[in-house]
């Protein structure tokens, strides 16, 4: 069967993929919370490292658990006014965020606590 070809189409090969045509039509905003990571000199890299080692969030906890062990194990009687506001900062926030991964651990706890107690009754 001959091959039926419109005026100054030639052969073409194209790959469609409807999700990025649907995202890049919306400014690379999918759903109503959009997310600006700001410029990177190197998107492709970034992305590798998120995929492959951790999220910002992770890289970001070991980094404040690896000041954790060196803020305990430092002499820090030398330190000025500022530079031990300064520690005493991190160190509140790694408390807090220590504190909210507690706060969740219990809630999850309790939740499986919960529904091992309703299956055991049913």
């Amino acid at each position: 069967m001959p091959t039926f070809r419109l005026p100054l189409s030639g052969d073409v090969t194209q790959t469609i993929n409807p999700w990025n045509w649907f995202v890049n039509m919306l400014g690379n905003q999918f759903g109503l919370i959009n997310i600006n990571l700001g410029k990177s000199s190197d998107p492709q890299l970034e992305e590798q490292i998120l995929n492959d080692v951790g999220s910002y969030g992770r890289q970001i906890g070991q980094i404040g658990d690896a000041l954790q062990v060196l803020i305990r194990h430092a002499n820090l009687s030398s330190l000025s006014t500022d530079e031990q506001r300064a520690l005493n900062a991190l160190q509140f926030q790694l408390d807090e965020v220590n504190r909210i991964k507690y706060k969740r651990l219990q809630s999850a706890l309790a939740g499986s606590a919960a529904v091992a107690e309703q299956s055991s009754r049913d």
